[in-house]
């Protein structure tokens, strides 16, 4: 929509007062509406007075600006909209649907409706999140997260396929990012070390020996392939390959437990687990899987049912409960997964293949994963002794 000419609204007296009308644009309406403002009683003021109210007013409203802004007809609900129906059935899984429908019903729809795309723009955006963070006490991680459904709802709308406003612009306060570059140091890490300790764990918990026996074999190979959970919990018998000491990954575990594509290109990959800690968790995923290798479809870790294991009933009856007894901190499977990375990265992996094996969009990505400071003195001294041999003496 072309930007209309100005106005010039005519003095005009209407029992008593002085009046003026000017058309207005209204969000999601072509046609705009006649407004009539009052000035004040005839009596009180001259015409002179009364025809200056005017032009104060336009300037200070910004109709006749060359920035104002014509509300668009459409509105963010038409790019909700065209997001559900036209965009996401082809274009999206099921879990990303998912997600997004819950950002969208909690968080965007409510506040930003029935605001014109043509107002959104990172000024507005930044308003939202400092409110969104104050009010709400949101963290920037799940802020951004948000905003980035907000950017794929938008530009599926946008003629360029591009949204109006980039995350670059998001205005994040020197402390909260001190404070979430701390957090990322803290986060769980767990070692092939921490791994044995949580296996002794769950060998003790009180449950029947064929949970046990999953649980332990899961946990270790966790902690030796570095696999997602979803990646885990996909894994079919005609995926194991233990002459090679591989693993192949083609297939994820959605959050609605449907076996889809994995998370990205490069998370389909083969995983060879050829230093002594993946040997160790491949010969005890053979003995564990022993005779089912004969159906080759066949998930490898089941529930009680038969289906693939849900992340929850993991953590409740097995990884949380082991993790309080060994005095480790709580946190998910992804704690193995971080320290697989680390482990790799210390052995002297190079990036490449770091990076392929643990299946990550980029070399940056898996060097922000080693951003931890839960190395222990024995992986240092273990790092140390690759590139001196084992003559140094570490003080």
């Amino acid at each position: 929509m072309s930007r209309r000419s100005g106005q010039t609204p005519k003095l005009e007296i209407k029992n008593g007062m002085y009046t003026f009308r000017y058309r207005k644009d209204i969000a999601g309406l072509e046609e705009r509406k006649q407004v009539r403002e009052v000035i004040g009683p005839v009596k009180s003021m001259t015409k002179s007075a009364a025809e200056m109210h005017i032009k104060e007013y336009m300037v200070k409203s910004g109709i006749n600006t060359v920035d104002a802004k014509i509300p668009s007809v459409l509105t963010f609900r038409h790019a909700v909209k065209n997001y559900r129906e036209v965009f996401a059935p082809d274009a999206l899984m099921a879990s990303t649907l998912s997600v997004a429908n819950v950002h969208l019903k909690t968080h965007l729809e409510p506040d930003w409706n029935d605001t014109p795309i043509a107002h959104i723009d990172i000024e507005r955006v930044n308003d939202w999140a400092r409110k969104k963070r104050r009010e709400e006490k949101l963290s920037w991680t799940t802020i951004k997260n948000i905003l980035r459904t907000m950017q794929r709802v938008l530009s599926c709308s946008s003629k360029t396929n591009e949204p109006p406003f980039s995350l670059k612009g998001l205005v994040i306060p020197q402390k909260d990012k001190m404070a979430m570059a701390l957090e990322a140091e803290d986060a769980a890490s767990y070692s092939w070390e921490d791994t044995q300790k949580i296996v002794q764990e769950v060998r003790k918990l009180d449950l029947d020996d064929a949970r046990k026996q999953r649980y332990a074999t899961l946990f270790l190979l966790a902690a030796a392939s570095g696999l997602r959970c979803s990646e885990l919990f996909a894994l079919r018998m005609d995926d194991l390959d233990f002459r090679e000491n591989s693993i192949r990954v083609d297939e994820s575990l959605d959050r609605l437990r449907n076996v889809g594509p994995p998370k990205n290109v490069k998370a389909k990959r083969p995983v060879r687990l050829l230093d002594i800690e993946g040997k160790k968790a491949m010969r005890a995923l053979k003995a564990y899987v022993k005779d089912r290798l004969q159906n080759p479809r066949a998930f490898v870790f089941v529930s009680r049912q038969g289906t693939p294991l849900a992340a929850c009933q993991v953590l409740r009856e097995a990884l949380h409960p082991a993790l309080k007894v060994a005095g480790l901190v709580k946190s998910g499977m992804h704690g193995f997964r971080r320290g697989t990375n680390l482990r790799w990265q210390l052995a002297g992996l190079q990036p490449v293949v770091l990076q392929k094996q643990m299946g990550h969009s980029s070399a940056a990505m898996s060097a922000h994963y080693s951003k931890t400071k839960n190395i222990s003195l024995a992986q240092v001294q273990a790092a140390f002794s690759r590139q001196n041999g084992p003559q140094l003496v570490v003080l």
